[in-house]
């Protein structure tokens, strides 16, 4: 069994697909109204695809403490600086073994955005 895509409720569909094209580089696939105030896009490549879905008539969108979604990156330090460049405030880097570093931000909808370096 393979996960097709992860969905996420967001209040601006504009500041989100910025956040997930210019800070994560995941292309739109496709983008459409479902109905007006409510609008649907997919973003993605070859093996991460996630939905954002933006419903004018359910603004108040609430995303639990405990979730996260994990990015693989070549460097968590050139990461980091890339981010906070562009003002995104950046966790502490965490390394619970020898071979895993990582760090969190939040989307602009307070998704726990984790970026993962495998050292080697």
């Amino acid at each position: 069994m393979k996960l097709c895509h992860v969905s996420i409720s967001v209040r601006s569909l504009e500041e989100s697909l910025q956040f997930y094209q210019d800070m994560i580089g995941l292309p739109v696939k496709s983008r459409s109204f479902v109905r007006p105030g409510l609008e649907i896009a997919f973003l993605g490549n070859s093996e991460t695809e996630i939905e954002l879905i933006c419903n004018q008539d359910h603004t108040n969108v609430f995303v639990g403490p405990d979730i996260s979604l994990g990015f693989a990156v070549a460097s968590v330090q050139e990461t980091m600086n890339f981010l906070r460049q562009k003002g995104i405030a950046t966790g502490e880097v965490s390394q619970p073994n020898p071979r895993t570093k990582f760090f969190f931000v939040s989307d602009p909808n307070g998704v726990k955005i984790q970026f993962i370096e495998r050292v080697k």
